[in-house]
């Protein structure tokens, strides 16, 4: 058990216990992507403000570039973290183009 009452992988004794850590985190990740939704909104109201396109390519590029890296140092698969990572920026861009009144 971790120090925060969670279990760590290893000490997982169950399928129960293991799938509970696992909805947990799902639902851990949910929250961090509406948290991060939030941003994407504010970041359209700041273009709509600035001229600013919803798509700037070298900002896409700086965001993948560091979560590859950092999956790399956490020992996971940077293929995997960049294929989920160009989804999401995807899905980011059309947000802010729809806010945009682009689409």
């Amino acid at each position: 058990m971790t120090g925060d009452g969670m279990h760590a992988p290893g000490d997982c004794a169950t399928m129960c216990e293991l799938r509970a850590e696992i909805d947990r985190l799902d639902a851990e990740i949910v929250a961090r992507l509406a948290e991060r939704a939030g941003y994407i909104d504010r970041a359209a109201e700041l273009k709509r403000g600035n001229g600013l396109p919803a798509r700037i390519d070298a900002r896409v590029e700086e965001v993948v570039a560091k979560v590859t890296a950092r999956a790399e140092a956490l020992g996971l698969d940077p293929v995997l973290v960049e294929k989920l990572w160009r989804g999401l920026i995807e899905w980011s861009i059309d947000r802010e183009e729809r806010a945009l009144g682009r689409k």
